[in-house]
């Protein structure tokens, strides 16, 4: 049994002591939309991706925010679109770009408007900025377009970063919303002082701070984890009690989920 294992193994006998013993009310969040599968066409941030998380009722389909330099919103991960930087640069240099289905990169008003026809929960992370202005700038823009959609409310999305700034400002802007931080690299009782309730950490991050996980939940805080694919690391997560695992492989975590239940309920 590996170190990583043999700490769950213990770590969810620790839990189970404290967290609800209906550990089945977790949500899948699907990372970056539903993208591995025929329907999400391999598109990872496409408005196929988000439909087919919509289609095959996960609970939430998590996409990423970027601006451009003429302060155009769109759904993209990384900060460059093939090697072109998107801070530096124009929303019209990047209007003819495709994603892997054929799709154009979706501006943040496009993926919306899909968001609008599903109860799917829109898990937005807002991706860090070149200066915290420019962070701070987008992340007013980013609830704006939120309020234009009339999705600007605690059932409809959560908000999650890297960037501690973004967070601190969405907290000050949403109160009464869910976020989340990201870095994994703060304890979540220094995260609730800045009014930030949530955590959003790498599976791994609770194998270096088994502590965090109970100071979370002293602390009201709800405890995402990411990106978990292998069946392993997921089950593990399962058993310690997370409130949502983000995920490449939704229909795994499902097919897992059941399994766990099952064997609750001594099937």
């Amino acid at each position: 049994m590996t170190t990583f294992k043999r700490f769950f193994a213990v770590a969810a006998l620790v839990a189970l002591a404290t967290v609800s013993a209906d550990a089945q009310k977790l949500a899948i969040t699907a990372h970056r939309g539903n993208w591995n599968c025929e329907e999400g066409g391999g598109a990872r941030n496409s408005i196929a991706a988000l439909k087919a998380a919509q289609d095959n009722g996960y609970w939430g389909s998590e996409f990423d925010v970027q601006m451009t330099k003429d302060f155009k919103l769109i759904v993209h991960h990384d900060a460059a679109v093939k090697g072109v930087s998107i801070w530096n640069n124009d929303w019209s240099t990047f209007s003819k770009a495709r994603l892997e289905n054929g799709e154009p990169i979706p501006t943040l008003d496009e993926y919306l408007t899909q968001g609008e026809k599903s109860s799917c929960v829109l898990v937005c992370e807002l991706k860090s900025q070149k200066t915290t202005a420019h962070e701070l700038y987008m992340t007013d823009l980013v609830v704006n377009s939120f309020k234009g959609h009339n999705l600007l409310d605690p059932k409809r999305v959560i908000f999650i970063s890297f960037s501690l700034d973004i967070c601190k400002r969405l907290a000050l802007l949403c109160p009464g919303f869910t976020v989340q931080y990201l870095g994994g690299d703060i304890a979540p009782d220094v995260l609730k002082t800045y009014g930030i309730n949530g955590i959003d950490y790498h599976y791994s991050v609770f194998a270096k701070h088994p502590e965090w996980f109970d100071m979370a939940r002293e602390n009201g805080m709800s405890i995402n984890c990411w990106t978990c694919n292998r069946e392993e690391d997921i089950e593990a997560m399962i058993e310690l009690g997370v409130d949502c695992i983000t995920t490449d492989e939704p229909q795994r975590v499902r097919r897992l989920m059941r399994k766990s239940r099952e064997r609750r309920q001594g099937k």
